[in-house]
């Protein structure tokens, strides 16, 4: 391939190279591509016949070869979009999936006050608590991590997204709110078995393990967050975590047995169980 290759043949090469070592080798190539020429998807198939400039193709030639190796396209080309906002990433924290949309959906759809206060505990990139943001804009959001990095990547996307007034902080766990009450906290903490032999496998490779992986078989961190959300709980709050496939029936009898009502499980676009939330 040359640096005159237009899109349908770059698109085409891409495609060709990553088939081996990529699932979605046709939308890796495509994203890419969008990125380099900074462009929608749309363009791509108006102008199949426009040539790439030098820059362009080794650019995309690069992006191409990092995917090669199994890097994760948001990392390649540093966004993922999540509730249809873009969101920076980096290899500090995990990417936003669609599955977790379903708690943001889940969170929007409860009865709450107009004025409710929230609490995003480990919010990452911030996608959730500025998700929640952009649909209610008078929700009180407060959004924690553990990790200084994160923080400051969430902090960065809250600017980018103008939603200045979800409060982003630095905590472990609840302990820079110690005496703060909520009327819902959601939280996406690690719930993966630390022995699983997914980890080795796909993009997971490329993030952190400490926003992957719990103890006691991935319910460590799920079950923390259940006894102490409870201090932190208005009357009639809720507490909505997102959790692994397996997981539920065993933290759905955690919440019931800690005192939450209500307590039930919304499952993901693939029909696993994915989310359990309970309310006080």
């Amino acid at each position: 391939m040359s640096s005159q290759s237009t899109i349908s043949a770059s698109i085409q090469w891409a495609y060709q190279e990553l088939m081996k070592t990529s699932d979605s080798a046709q939308l890796d190539a495509e994203v890419c591509l969008q990125h380099c020429l900074n462009k929608n998807r749309t363009y791509l198939y108006t102008w199949p016949d426009k040539a790439l400039n030098q820059e362009q193709w080794q650019q995309f030639s690069l992006m191409i070869s990092k995917r090669k190796t199994g890097m994760p396209v948001a990392h390649i080309i540093g966004e993922r979009e999540f509730w249809s906002l873009p969101f920076l990433v980096n290899d500090t924290t995990l990417i936003p999936r669609p599955d977790t949309e379903i708690l943001v959906e889940t969170a929007l759809n409860l009865t709450l006050p107009e004025e409710a206060r929230v609490l995003d505990l480990g919010t990452g990139t911030g996608a959730i608590a500025l998700a929640l943001a952009s649909e209610r804009p008078k929700w009180q959001i407060t959004a924690i991590d553990k990790i200084e990095d994160a923080v400051k990547l969430a902090q960065l996307n809250r600017q980018n997204l103008s939603l200045p007034h979800v409060e982003i902080l630095q905590s472990d766990w609840f302990s820079a709110v110690a005496e703060q009450q909520f009327d819902l906290i959601v939280s996406n903490p690690p719930y993966i078995d630390e022995d699983d032999h997914h980890l080795g496998e796909g993009d997971v490779r490329f993030e952190p393990q400490s926003a992957l992986t719990a103890a006691e078989h991935g319910f460590a961190d799920l079950y923390f967050i259940a006894e102490h959300a409870k201090n932190h709980l208005n009357s009639n709050g809720y507490l909505l975590m997102e959790h692994g496939y397996q997981q539920g029936i065993e933290l759905r009898e955690k919440l019931e047995e800690l005192g939450y009502n209500n307590v039930g499980t919304v499952r993901d676009f693939g029909s696993n169980e994915r989310c359990t939330l309970g309310k006080i």
